[in-house]
């Protein structure tokens, strides 16, 4: 593959809801463009986007994956659009983040059939959140029961008058034969079982809606001067070259999107799609600019795609296969990445070799001589070098910002299937993470468990599975055992004597302590004493709260930890031979588990600060779903943004299984975060429930 100038370059990225047909896009423009003679499917498993395993298995995308396609226009001359395939599904958002963090512009995939769907909604909220120029593609128009005309008025009505449709179909027999270019004025009619076209006549029946279609086209392209606006009003008529020079502009700055169309068949709609990238969408130096530091001066850095200055480069996207081996992607933001020279990873300090330089198609890796700025390419085998790093030259170190990826809250624990598997595991899953930045593997020392945090339950189980698949290690998901804790209630006093005659050196301790709550649930316990007359050795001060320390990292009632304990030493005896520390860390310790027992212990649960974040109309639902999971609504705010901000103490434990049903309450558009509040006595009913499960789950492990 040629190098190209930044100008040729578009940086595009495929978004839209699952099922939309992105995939079948990417296929499309590929083979249009020529980059393959022949178009796969999905159903095949055969596209060149999704070529791992899982994808074809599934028959959906599960990451990001690139494809540099060469496209020649009659009017810009050879162009290199670097396409972007990216997962529907919300449990992948990670991937999708990744990419629209290297675009410079979006294509959002539209289902005509189906409408606008969740992932329609979230696609348009991430290119208004990194200001992306998009164009909106609508795909299944040879289905006999798909209406253009209502979608247009549901996206206009969605999205505002920002919507401004480039294509009417054209039907003959209920079938989608080709479409009318609005801003040319002309009929185009594809050949048979062909992605091409030829001129064709304008049907009767379009001339109504073209002409609305028309003339809001021309309001858009006066709006973007004030002469265009002068001439409008006057009555003037504009040249197809101004109206292509207007749409540019007001593309760019996303004061308009354009509305296109297109089949899976034979990749009809690809060429027109294709044309309107080019003319339409902004090359790196023209879209919006990466922002960083210059470490040098600590002064905020703008990128401005220029070739001629020192080498800065970002790190969007890590892939690791056992088969094709670890590639890190990159988008050259300043100066020109060539193979062979010393790279300096500004994060790190550290450096590296950048080795051989390619363009990845799918799992395919081409060898290029360089990158140009603006230009998205990989480089193999970066030993230190991850996802969000920057590369520079080490006399002019830039550090770029790192791209925003979601946090996950899902999690579940995890077993290995088989014994000595354990190193397997924690290296895959390291592979892994290195990929998915969304992915998260803890152990969690206090319950004795391993943990596995994702964005959704179909993410972890697909982890599971690359797993297996991958590096032949196998594990199972579990419900995870939460961190309640223990304490009392009440003050109480209880003695502890510990005797033991054996021969020899016997074992006595003797004690009297009073156990009470303390103020501080922060801290296991407090220890005191109040002995009087010597009747316990200072000596043994220490062993007494030894004993009481041990007690409280596995409490009496349900092998929880305890907090909140104030433990006084009151009183006791001692045997001027017999006794020793451990004597009395074992009175200490029999003293301990008779009070705790005794004043009125407790389960605590840890409660967490909620924020859900829900269209309007889903209010209700959601409300009502916390409060049966125990939660305490304390107040709601709007995001002025069509949604409402839910705030919440709720259990944690309630928690589990959250995602899922919060996708189905909001129709996949709701988001939730937590961090940890504070504990809190949990009620009676949870409370016995918990220490019967504790107390088998005991037992079994005894046995």
């Amino acid at each position: 593959m040629k190098v190209y100038e930044t100008s040729q370059i578009r940086n595009v990225v495929l978004l839209g809801h699952g099922g939309a047909g992105k995939t079948t896009v990417a296929e499309a423009m590929a083979y249009v463009s020529g980059a393959v003679s022949k178009m796969g499917t999905v159903a095949a498993g055969n596209t060149i986007s999704d070529f791992d395993k899982e994808e074809q298995k599934r028959g959906f995308s599960i990451s990001a994956s690139m494809l540099p396609l060469e496209y020649t226009d009659a009017e810009n001359g050879p162009i290199k659009i670097n396409l972007l395939d990216t997962p529907g599904y919300f449990d992948f958002v990670g991937e999708v983040e990744e990419a629209v963090s290297a675009a410079d512009a979006a294509i959002i995939v539209v289902n005509c059939k189906a409408g606008i769907e969740p992932g329609t909604v979230k696609a348009w909220e991430l290119c208004e959140q990194y200001r992306l120029p998009r164009i909106i593609f609508v795909t299944n128009m040879d289905d006999d029961k798909a209406s253009y005309r209502e979608l247009i008025l549901k996206l206009e009505s969605r999205f505002g008058k920002k919507v401004a449709p480039l294509q009417l179909p054209i039907r003959e027999n209920e079938e989608f034969v080709g479409f009318v270019n609005i801003v040319k004025m002309k009929g185009r009619r594809f050949k048979e079982n062909s992605a091409e076209y030829v001129d064709a006549e304008i049907p009767d029946y379009s001339e109504h809606n073209l002409k609305i279609a028309r003339e809001a086209l021309m309001e858009a392209v006066a709006e973007s001067s004030e002469e265009f606006m002068e001439r409008y009003f006057s009555g003037d008529s504009f040249t197809e070259q101004e109206v292509a020079s207007a749409l540019r502009e007001q593309v760019a700055t996303g004061d308009m999107v354009p509305v296109m169309m297109g089949s899976g068949i034979c990749g009809q709609g690809a060429n027109a799609l294709m044309n309107a990238i080019v003319r339409y969408l902004p090359s790196p130096d023209r879209a919006k600019q990466d922002e960083g530091v210059d470490v040098t001066s600590g002064e905020r850095f703008v990128a401005n795609y220029r070739s001629d200055v020192n080498l800065s480069a970002k790190v969007f996207k890590t892939i690791v296969d056992p088969f094709i081996g670890k590639y890190s992607l990159v988008k050259v933001c300043t100066g020109v990445l060539k193979p062979d020279i010393n790279i300096y990873n500004v994060a790190k300090e550290t450096e590296e070799k950048s080795g051989k330089i390619y363009v990845m198609r799918g799992k395919e890796a081409i060898e290029v001589p360089e990158l140009k700025a603006g230009d998205i390419g990989a480089m193999a085998k970066l030993n230190v070098t991850q996802t969000g790093d920057t590369i520079a030259l080490k006399n002019a170190p830039i550090l770029y910002h790192r791209p925003q990826i979601s946090t996950p809250y899902t999690y579940k624990a995890y077993i290995a299937k088989n014994k000595g598997e354990e190193d397997k595991i924690a290296s895959g899953l390291a592979k892994l993470m290195d990929e998915d930045l969304t992915l998260k593997a803890t152990v969690d020392a206090e319950n004795h468990q391993s943990l596995l945090y994702g964005i959704g339950d179909q993410q972890l189980d697909i982890v599971v599975s690359k797993l297996q698949s991958r590096y032949k290690a196998e594990i199972e998901l579990e419900k995870p055992k939460f961190a309640f804790r223990e304490t009392i209630r009440r003050k109480v006093e209880a003695p502890g004597r510990y005797k033991k005659q054996s021969g020899g050196h016997g074992q006595f301790g003797d004690v009297k302590m009073s156990f009470e709550p303390a103020d501080d649930l922060t801290v296991p316990y407090v220890f005191e004493e109040k002995v009087f007359g010597g009747a316990v050795p200072k000596n043994y001060f220490p062993a007494v709260e030894k004993g009481v320390a041990e007690c409280c990292v596995k409490g009496p009632l349900a092998a929880y930890p305890v907090v909140g304990v104030k433990a006084t030493l009151l009183d006791g005896s001692y045997h001027p031979v017999d006794s020793s520390e451990m004597a009395f860390k074992m009175a200490a310790t029999l003293a301990f588990k008779k009070g705790f027992m005794e004043a009125n212990p407790v389960l605590l649960e840890p409660i967490v600060s909620l924020k859900v974040r829900v269209p309007d109309n889903c209010t209700g639902d959601v409300m009502g779903d916390l409060n049966r999971r125990r939660g305490r609504v304390l107040g709601m705010e709007s995001d002025h943004h069509g949604k409402q901000v839910i705030q919440a103490d709720i259990p944690v434990s309630e928690l589990y299984g959250y995602g899922t049903d919060l996708r189905s309450m909001s129709g996949g558009l709701g988001e939730f975060s937590y961090v940890f509040s504070r504990y809190e006595q949990c009620p009676g009913d949870v409370q016995k429930k918990e220490v019967e499960a504790r107390a088998a789950l005991l037992k079994g492990e005894e046995d």
